[in-house]
């Protein structure tokens, strides 16, 4: 029991915790984290709801730019070795989070490990087949007619990436993209119970694990100019990295590298469509402004709403007495809506000067590693959009529902 943990003010009025609140719109949420953001930027609610029985007693919300960068920067006061999803039992239920549930110094050794795959002396040199990939996606879009942009467009391009990084034969490339659908909740699991979704996800997490240490296998006895090969000849203090570890970071790569990216798609297509003006400034000088405008498409999609940490000690956040062992939870879809950081957040404004989103996260030693290939690829893929079906048509989404990932699951589409 830390110095402050008598009893914690619940947050009234305001429901970030039930089934039926993460089922409304994103801009609906927001009703209630502006009034967070307002009212108490740092505050107490009940744990969400979960299938399965935990002995967790709540969390601490945390909803402007400048508390998420605060905490997001202290690894040392704010752990994430406890687990970092919203969900009570969240990372430790999958089993499969590598570094993003590991504190520095480990989780510098691990991360320096695979840094080196994501320079942007490396970003270039995957940038050719970046280009080449979003090239023949939309090759195959042209005269389609009808489709589900999501599946015939958004999802390709990252696990692409993300195979080629890898080392993902093309035989299972197919697989590994329904296992990272099914693991943050669109394809199969979204139509099944909470209880069978669970064991369908884990099933899938096994099969990602297994492929990992079958192809890491492979990459000992066959090296290659690929990422597999640097984690199975890698070492941190004389010591190379266990299956466990390898299957632990494809796991992360085909999930964490693949929904972002794709999610950022389909949100950006669905503003760009929506605000014909905005369409037009980028394509008036689409070199010069693809770049900025990428960071848009990210503060606005918010692909990642939230990421947990667990107080190390007793800490005062925003007037917000925090004891040790409290869940903390950044809510980046608030953040990125912050009315002190950003004019008119809401709006979809390309033009928008360069301002410190969170989309990538709030800074410090988890700030999102792939954020430079992501980049990429959303320059490459909306710009082959724009460029060749300027005309495209979308009919209404089929959102996820998910208090993790900004997610479209389904989104129609005509291509004439």
């Amino acid at each position: 029991m830390g110095l402050f943990s008598t009893s914690h003010p619940f947050t009234t009025g305001v429901d970030i915790s039930s089934d039926e609140f993460w089922s409304r719109s994103f801009q609906e949420r927001d009703e209630a984290f502006a009034r967070l953001r307002a009212e108490a930027p740092v505050s107490w609610h009940p744990p969400v709801s979960y299938p399965a029985p935990h002995e967790e007693q709540g969390f601490w919300a945390v909803t402007r730019v400048e508390d998420i960068t605060t905490v997001s920067r202290d690894s040392e006061t704010f752990q994430s070795r406890h687990g970092f999803t919203l969900d009570p039992l969240g990372a430790r239920s999958t089993g499969g989070s590598y570094f993003l549930a590991m504190d520095p110094p480990e989780h510098t050794r691990h991360r320096g490990l695979v840094s080196a795959a994501f320079t942007p002396k490396q970003i270039r040199k995957i940038d050719d087949r970046i280009t080449e990939n979003a090239r023949l996606i939309v090759d195959d879009l042209v005269g389609a007619g009808d489709i589900d942009f999501v599946e015939a467009c958004s999802r390709r391009l990252p696990m692409e990436t993300v195979s080629d990084m890898v080392g993902v034969p093309k035989s299972e490339r197919g697989r590994v993209a329904r296992a990272a659908d099914n693991l943050f909740g669109a394809g199969e699991v979204s139509r099944l119970p909470a209880e069978e979704a669970m064991k369908l996800k884990m099933e899938e997490a096994i099969y990602l694990f297994s492929l990992a240490k079958d192809l890491a296998a492979h990459r000992r006895e066959h090296p290659s100019d690929d990422l597999l090969t640097n984690l199975v000849q890698a070492r941190i203090d004389g010591e190379g990295l266990s299956d466990d570890d390898i299957g632990a970071f494809m796991l992360l790569m085909a999930t964490a590298g693949n929904d972002t990216t794709k999610q950022t798609t389909t949100h950006t297509m669905l503003g760009l469509a929506a605000h014909p003006e905005q369409r037009d400034w980028l394509m008036a000088d689409f070199d010069g402004r693809i770049m900025g405008a990428v960071e848009e498409f990210v503060r606005h999609a918010t692909p990642v709403m939230t990421f947990s940490r667990t107080a190390s000690r007793d800490v005062e956040l925003s007037g917000a007495r925090i004891s040790a062992g409290d869940k903390v939870v950044l809510f980046y879809c608030s953040g990125n809506r912050d009315e002190t950081v950003f004019e008119d957040p809401h709006a979809f404004d390309l033009s928008r000067p360069r301002t410190r989103h969170v989309a990538f996260g709030g800074g410090g030693a988890h700030f999102c590693l792939g954020s430079g290939v992501a980049k990429v690829q959303l320059r490459s893929i909306i710009g082959e959009l724009l460029r060749r079906l300027p005309d495209i048509e979308f009919g209404t989404p089929v959102r996820m529902k998910s208090n993790f990932i900004n997610g479209i699951q389904s989104l129609p589409a005509h291509v004439g």
